[in-house]
């Protein structure tokens, strides 16, 4: 029996290594360029891997692309619960926890609404919202693996992925002027900061080039706004349980184990007792993940595919940053 075990693992092993050490490769490129030019990781993993898109479609790679664009996605997006603590949400009080509440619930349903008046699904409205509202690319990652499967989940994915990379490349150096021209004091601006720039990197970036007190609240906020991904991932996750349910499949969990991960890993680094170290090497490792994990899923995706995507998509995406920012702005103007 248990040479059995370990033969299939072996031959497990034998089949994941090739795609698994490409997309290692990739990320690790992505990583470097980045580094070196400034510019979202991310995006360096996509349009990479999109280049060796041939990899994945038949061959020795195959399947360990498809293994790290699914599973390694998801360990990436577990480990991200070690990015927050309550302690960290509570410090603010209550008026940011209720506005980043707010803005999250009202650019995701304004977002499924427009989407549908533009003629996309719904779903395709809740994955660009999201990562509009939350955490940018890695809540678009996060929400594509909770979401049902779909013919064209994973170019839609991706569209949202360079889509708000780019955003908020933009955003970093736009929104601190608009922070400046609207005269916001350090703390309104990084609550600003916070609430409307995509990817935690670029907020943390145009915070901090700021002052010191508007680079630490945008930072928080930002954690607050990455907090929102457990709740928002259950309601996606509900969702494909009710969709696998109509079509006579089988039911997904209700709750994925990567959301119960989330959760677990949160609460954990909320009792303070994690080593700096401990903590930081997790945080590099979900980085890692969802940078390997993206260049898996830049491998599965047609350059063609994105291309035909049109006009409505990009507008929908830009509507919605600028949607975002006046909500943030009228929020805060309303006392939040």
């Amino acid at each position: 029996m248990n040479t059995l075990v370990l033969s299939a693992t072996h031959q497990r092993i034998r089949t994941l290594a090739p795609g698994l050490v490409v997309s290692l490769i990739v990320g690790a490129a992505a990583s470097f360029l980045s580094e070196h030019y400034a510019a979202p990781v991310m995006l360096f993993a996509l349009l990479l891997g999109m280049g060796l898109n041939f990899l994945a479609l038949d061959g020795p790679c195959k399947a360990g692309i498809e293994f790290t664009a699914r599973t390694v996605l998801r360990l990436g997006v577990a480990l991200l619960g070690m990015r927050i603590t309550l302690d960290q949400i509570a410090s603010l009080g209550w008026k940011p926890v209720a506005l980043v509440v707010a803005l999250v619930a009202v650019t995701i349903l304004v977002s499924v609404v427009v989407a549908r008046a533009l003629g996309f699904s719904r779903l395709f409205g809740m994955l660009t919202g999201g990562a509009t509202a939350i955490c940018g690319a890695s809540a678009a990652l996060a929400l594509a693996a909770a979401l049902p499967q779909h013919p064209r989940k994973e170019h839609a994915t991706l569209f949202t992925v360079i889509g708000v990379s780019a955003l908020s490349t933009l955003a970093m150096i736009l929104y601190p002027m608009i922070a400046q021209w609207l005269h916001l004091s350090p703390a309104q601006a990084g609550v600003f900061l916070g609430a409307t720039i995509h990817d935690v990197a670029q907020v943390v970036g145009a915070g901090y080039s700021m002052s010191s007190e508007t680079g630490d609240i945008a930072t928080v906020v930002k954690l607050m706004r990455v907090a929102m991904l457990l709740p928002v991932i259950v309601c996606a996750a509900m969702i494909a349980r009710r969709q696998g349910l109509e079509a006579g499949g089988q039911r997904p969990p209700l709750l994925p184990w990567f959301a119960v991960g989330f959760l677990l890993l949160a609460c954990v680094n909320s009792t303070g007792w994690v080593p700096m170290a401990v903590q930081g090497g997790l945080n590099e490792l979900s980085r890692i993940c969802l940078v390997v994990a993206i260049s898996a899923l830049g491998m599965k995706t047609q350059l063609k595919a994105l291309v035909s995507v049109g006009f409505k998509p990009i507008a929908l995406m830009v509507g919605e940053s600028v949607f975002l920012v006046i909500l943030v702005l009228a929020l805060m103007h309303w006392g939040l």
